[in-house]
């Protein structure tokens, strides 16, 4: 358990609208489902609510976003500070003729399917990713050829002092799962399709789902795609020559279905599946020279 800091907080922002809560357990939040508590976690009701208590909430204190918990490991030891989760307040969706703006915490799944609905040609690779959009935002998410700042127009996020600010894709310094854009939340998007037909749409979006249900481990407790593809090559091809398809540590192993990918079988530790990670780094490091780097995000405490 951590020090009770959200009586502290609470007396700084009296007209604080949104929900701030200590203690919390984080591992129902992950797609592994393991790790650690959070010292306070807050969902604001709004991006203005979230404005306010960004300004009030001592600089010293850190923060962290969770979104759907798909990319994400939370270690044993928790999270110090505030984790903020965006909600309801944040999944609004509309279309205007091939432009959408949508809340950061909407599903990309959700948008892909909605695009179809209007006949927008251009989302159907969200289909592949969990998550949602604000981390799509964050990490450049990509899929099938795709990635989002081909569909980036626009988008609104708030600083640390509860500044707003809007950025345009030129800003973002945009790379394979990569964003230059630093300490800042992203609250809501503008993302640009294609006119499109809508049956072909549905195809595509089949395709999508049916090819990614074949490869990749997608009912068990992973978290996605564990390393980046380095430069010209494969991480998943890399792994496997190393010889690490299906290695295991603990409860955790890298599957045998898609080797990218770690999965906990049902009781791993935090420790056990970035502890496995390692490994394969190392021995991928050995096979070939070398070195992966990770894609899912390692937070809190060892």
């Amino acid at each position: 358990m951590f020090e009770d800091i959200v009586t502290s907080l609470s007396l700084y922002m009296p007209e604080l609208r949104g929900s701030l809560v200590g203690n919390v357990e984080l591992a129902p939040w992950t797609w592994f489902k393991t790790g650690g508590l959070a010292q306070a976690v807050f969902t604001p009701a709004d991006a203005e609510d979230l404005s306010y208590f960004l300004s009030h909430l001592d600089p010293d204190v850190p923060i962290m976003i969770l979104g759907q918990g798909s990319n994400i490991l939370v270690r044993d030891g928790g999270v110090e500070g505030v984790v903020v989760a965006l909600g309801p307040g944040f999944n609004d969706m509309k279309f205007d003729g091939e432009v959408v703006t949508i809340g950061a915490a909407s599903l990309g799944v959700k948008l892909a399917s909605a695009a179809a609905m209007v006949s927008v040609a251009g989302f159907s690779f969200l289909r592949g990713i969990p998550g949602n959009i604000g981390g799509a935002l964050r990490m450049n998410a990509g899929a099938f050829g795709s990635e989002i700042k081909d569909i980036f127009v626009s988008c609104e996020g708030i600083d640390r002092r509860g500044d707003f600010y809007e950025f345009k894709l030129e800003n973002m310094d945009y790379s394979y799962r990569h964003c230059g854009v630093n300490s800042v939340i992203f609250t809501r998007a503008k993302l640009a399709g294609k006119p499109g037909d809508q049956e072909a749409i549905r195809k595509e979006m089949g395709e999508i789902a049916q090819a990614r249900n074949a490869t990749q481990p997608v009912n068990t407790r992973t978290g996605g795609s564990t390393f980046k593809n380095p430069e010209g090559h494969k991480a998943w091809e890399l792994i496997d020559k190393a010889g690490c398809r299906g290695l295991v540590m603990g409860d955790a192993q890298i599957s045998e279905l898609h080797c990218n990918f770690l999965v906990n079988r049902g009781k791993a530790s935090a420790a056990d599946l970035e502890g496995l990670g390692e490994e394969v780094r190392r021995r991928v490091f050995g096979s070939s020279g070398i070195w992966l780097e990770w894609e899912i995000e390692r937070v809190g405490i060892k």
